[in-house]
């Protein structure tokens, strides 16, 4: 019963968010404060949370994610789902829930170990193979994955406008969740200087492929001995 119930208090906060930043909804929150319609003191308090985070974000990823630079306008999508902004690292916290196992997919971000674990372990699904794993994970922190496998071309190059890269999946392991999900976006987008980027921030790693198949990780990634591929 308290999983349900955690379970049932996730999904809640994931429509109230929904409301608040759907770029599908005319009458979202994001889209009338992108419209003029809404200013952001009369906003939800989280629009003010999300324009700090991806503020950060940009300066993190030194202009690789940066939702500023979107079609349409400002568009937080590539953060705003994550961490506090969905209490989901409360909610993944229970003690009923207890999941030694999680799968991250692509544009999938993925709760703080539980207080209850040590670690837990993350299967990365395979780009091309959607029935196996790339690898196995153990974690302490939160986790993202980003690509355009799951969902077809949908990232945008802030730079340049382009949606077709070199990079097939991009993980990062960090303590924040939202800006493990914009780093790893912004990881997918940045191409060969991905990695190079993650390794110049402190506190964040991460585990790329390519679509080459080539495989890079930076030196803090820590592989599960069992359960791999």
């Amino acid at each position: 019963m308290e999983a349900h119930t955690a379970l049932e208090a996730a999904c809640t906060r994931l429509h109230e968010l929904d409301d608040i930043f759907s770029t599908w909804k005319p009458g979202s929150a994001l889209n009338r404060f992108r419209a003029g319609i809404l200013r952001l003191p009369q906003a939800p308090p989280e629009m003010a949370l999300v324009l700090e985070l991806c503020d950060e974000a940009r300066a993190l990823s030194q202009g690789w994610f940066d939702p500023w630079a979107m079609p349409g306008g400002f568009d937080p999508t590539g953060l705003s789902r994550a961490g506090p902004l969905s209490r989901r690292s409360e909610s993944s916290s229970s003690p009923a829930l207890n999941p030694q196992w999680s799968t991250a997919e692509a544009t999938s971000p993925s709760s703080a170990c539980p207080r209850t674990l040590r670690a837990w372990r993350i299967g990365i699904r395979h780009p091309w193979r959607p029935d196996a794993l790339a690898c196995v994970l153990k974690a302490d922190r939160a986790v993202a994955t980003s690509g355009c496998y799951e969902r077809g071309p949908h990232l945008i190059n802030p730079k340049n406008g382009r949606m077709l890269f070199r990079t097939a999946s991009a993980t990062v392991v960090g303590s924040s969740l939202p800006l493990c999900d914009a780093l790893a976006t912004a990881l997918v987008a940045a191409e060969d200087a991905g990695p190079e980027l993650v390794r110049s921030l402190d506190g964040y790693e991460a585990y790329v492929i390519g679509v080459d198949g080539e495989e890079d990780a930076t030196e803090g990634i820590v592989f599960a001995t069992e359960g791999v591929r």
